[in-house]
């Protein structure tokens, strides 16, 4: 029976059905096992959203499927590996298609962001060094990425997908460097324009590919992850030619430990459009013959630590959105949450930060490590 192997699967986990442990499931509609065995992740979360199934803890459930390599037991349909095919096969991410990410994901809603992130809204993996509080963290990794910049008075920053404009803020006011940030989505142009007025920051609408002028340093932070494969290339290229010879640059990307043509089905469908997880070799490929890599830290586990905080915040501030948003979106919600949490514990998906400086121009290198962080 299709119950017998799902149970199978999952107890190879240590995972039951109807269990006691919080990352035990309960199933409340007999359909849940068909659908998963059939489809996969796309199936676990759907039916999640249909309200087929709970889990008090979906973190810790999905951290386990993914430490017992459940996803490789399970054969897929042909619905399953459509986007995979379709990522391979065509630009998902080309000009024209650019603005979808913006429209269906940060467009969603200023509310929903703000009822979960912190003052200066950074919707990337906060640096909880010494600290259990998130805008602490948040304020540490934003020090992080100063620090490792170098950035001071005398520098011109490109903030390449610069989100709220949290981060261009908070570097213009604490170096007082002169701050160019560009992005694509109107919700966040909007609010970072009046949120950076008063501090040396302009706020442009501009796909990154046709980014003009040179400036000494350049970040991009959570963006990376938007720009495709097919993209990786003329992204760099964008990059290397904007930055001055003698310049830095900082990538903060999520990542894949392996090479992939697309992005997990259930996040490609209902969170991010069009995505798709960079490796460590598709990165360096991107980037060879234009960037030297001075230095790649890896800060996945603060992710997991980030996500479970946002979540924290979502679930009490949830009365606040519930009439807006409706049931079903709050369970979706509260999915991507939790499942991108146990990804990051099982180790399955990572979060560099990679500085690089231009190939052949003998730039020094910049102090990557043991950076004072400056996140008071």
């Amino acid at each position: 029976m299709v119950s017998d192997t799902v149970r199978e699967l999952v107890e190879h986990a240590g995972i039951h059905i109807n269990g006691k442990e919080p990352w035990d499931i309960t199933v409340h509609d007999d359909r849940f096992f068909g659908r998963v065995l059939g489809e996969k992740n796309l199936g676990l979360g759907e039916s999640y959203m249909d309200g087929w199934w709970d889990c008090p803890r979906i973190d810790e459930m999905i951290c386990r499927l993914l430490r017992a390599g459940i996803e490789d037991r399970v054969r897929g349909n042909l619905r399953y590996a459509l986007p995979f095919v379709r990522a391979y096969l065509f630009n998902l991410q080309k000009v024209s298609r650019a603005r979808i990410i913006a429209e269906r994901h940060y467009d969603t809603g200023n509310d929903l962001f703000f009822s979960f992130l912190d003052p200066y809204n950074q919707y990337s993996c906060a640096f909880f060094e010494g600290t259990d509080d998130l805008n602490q963290a948040q304020r540490q990794k934003m020090g992080l990425i100063v620090g490792k910049l170098g950035l001071s008075a005398a520098d011109t920053l490109l903030d390449i997908g610069c989100g709220w404009g949290g981060l261009a803020r908070y570097a213009a006011e604490t170096t007082g460097c002169a701050v160019t940030a560009v992005n694509i989505s109107k919700e966040q142009i909007s609010y970072a324009r009046e949120f950076c007025k008063g501090v040396p920051v302009e706020v442009v609408e501009c796909d990154y590919r046709s980014i003009t002028g040179q400036f000494s340093k350049i970040v991009s932070v959570g963006m990376f992850e938007h720009v495709g494969r097919k993209n990786y290339r003329t992204f760099m290229e964008v990059a290397y030619r904007a930055l001055k010879d003698d310049g830095v640059f900082l990538l903060h990307t999520i990542g894949s430990l392996k090479s992939k043509t697309g992005t997990d089905p259930w996040i490609e469908k209902y969170i991010f459009p069009n995505s798709m997880l960079p490796s460590i070799a598709q990165i360096s490929g991107a980037a060879e013959g234009l960037f030297v890599l001075e230095d790649v830290h890896n800060l996945g586990p603060h992710y997991d630590k980030t996500l479970m905080a946002w979540h924290g915040n979502f679930q009490r501030n949830w009365p606040q959105l519930a009439k807006k948003y409706g049931d079903r979106f709050k369970r979706m919600w509260e999915y991507y949450l939790l499942s991108c949490a146990g990804a990051f514990r099982a180790r399955a998906i990572q979060i560099w930060q990679i500085v690089m400086t231009k190939h052949g121009t003998g730039t020094a290198q910049p102090k990557c490590r043991f950076v004072p962080v400056s996140g008071g």
